[in-house]
């Protein structure tokens, strides 16, 4: 997997969002509050975490992808509660979502470093 794809991936999830809001449609929240059902969960439990899971990066990595999900759920919650407004601020800048955003971000390009991939 290229993880610079993978980090590509996870920021185009703002946008899916901002996309559900305007069109007022439902999301799968209980899929998007699970780490391993996106392409990266499915790399980072299985061919990352036996090729690369004893660095310490890779349990960041892990951890911060973990975390990054549960935001992205909570504000699929608000989105399919017809909490438009409150989802729109959860993405804002200085929020839970846009931290772990970040944060899962900076982990899997340290994760590549080290991992030298």
């Amino acid at each position: 997997m290229n993880l610079e794809e993978a980090v590509q991936k996870h920021a185009e999830w703002k946008l899916k969002f901002r996309i559900a809001i305007s069109k007022k449609e439902q999301m799968d929240a209980a899929t998007i509050s699970n780490d391993n059902c996106c392409a990266v969960g499915q790399w980072l439990y299985g061919e990352g975490k036996t090729k690369w899971g004893s660095k310490p990066e890779f349990q960041k990595a892990l951890d911060k992808h973990k975390a990054f999900h549960v935001q992205a759920g909570q504000v699929a919650g608000l989105i399919n509660a017809g909490k438009y407004a409150q989802a729109e601020a959860a993405l804002g800048n200085g929020t839970a979502y846009a931290s772990a955003s970040s944060e899962v971000g900076v982990a899997l390009i340290a994760l590549k470093k080290a991992a030298g991939i």
